[in-house]
């Protein structure tokens, strides 16, 4: 957990909040915003990213997840439920809790409301696009130092499947094809509507960009961890055991 420094050459100059890092998700380092008057929870719960796959194929979402650190996993929820039944009393039946500017990691009180479990609010891809960037969540991921990113950097094994030989050598690699992926850059949380959608790196073959722009501006912290990807050739015959 962190606390958002003032900052005079900010806009967000005065803003007190919390940034808790939550561990990857989609291939990439993720934190969740807070109050901070909702800080302290990190004292009661453990928090953590999950990626929640649409089961009628409408995409994504990475969100926020919370457990009690006494009870165990099996007694968690997302953190924009906690924080509803925090302040407000809990979540009526047929409703749930979704964020106003799409941003599911910002979990401030102001940015979540309640709205009936039926309802799909969408926005336009372009308006999208416009809120991350002109977002408090945008400008609080910027001010953290590279080095909170560094992890990210390296290759996350559970994204992919690995055939070894009889004596135990990876011989061939590839990729889990049901994966999403969201924006390597780290400010950014726009996540693919559907497996392999954005541009890979070409020298690393592992960081995912939406889009050009966030390509070159992830570039100058990338490039240090950035290594040339070697495959392995799969053998045409086994070696006899």
């Amino acid at each position: 957990m962190k606390d958002l420094p003032d900052s005079p050459e900010s806009w967000i100059s005065g803003v007190k909040l919390g940034i808790v890092r939550l561990g990857r998700a989609a291939g990439k380092m993720k934190y969740t915003l807070l109050d901070e008057r909702d800080i302290t929870l990190v004292q009661e719960y453990a928090f953590e990213a999950k990626l929640e796959i649409d089961k009628d194929g409408n995409g994504a979402e990475v969100h926020a997840f919370a457990y009690d650190l006494l009870r165990g996993k099996h007694f968690g929820r997302f953190v924009q439920d906690l924080l509803w039944e925090r302040h407000y009393g809990g979540v009526a039946p047929g409703f749930k809790v979704v964020h106003k500017n799409s941003i599911t990691m910002d979990n401030r009180l102001q940015n979540l409301c309640l709205v009936p479990k039926s309802c799909r609010l969408p926005l336009p891809l372009e308006t999208q696009r416009k809120h991350r960037e002109q977002s408090l969540y945008w400008a609080a991921i910027q001010q953290l130092p590279p080095d909170h990113m560094v992890d990210e950097h390296f290759n996350d094994q559970s994204l992919s499947r690995r055939y070894y030989n009889a004596n135990g050598e990876l011989v061939y690699e590839e990729e889990e094809s049901t994966c999403y992926y969201e924006c390597h850059y780290p400010p950014c949380t726009n996540l693919e509507r559907e497996p392999r959608e954005f541009s890979i790196c070409g020298r690393c073959q592992e960081a995912r960009y939406c889009g050009p722009s966030c390509q070159q501006r992830d570039w100058p912290i990338h490039k240090k961890f950035c290594r040339k990807k070697y495959h392995s050739v799969l053998r045409d015959q086994l070696p006899d055991r």
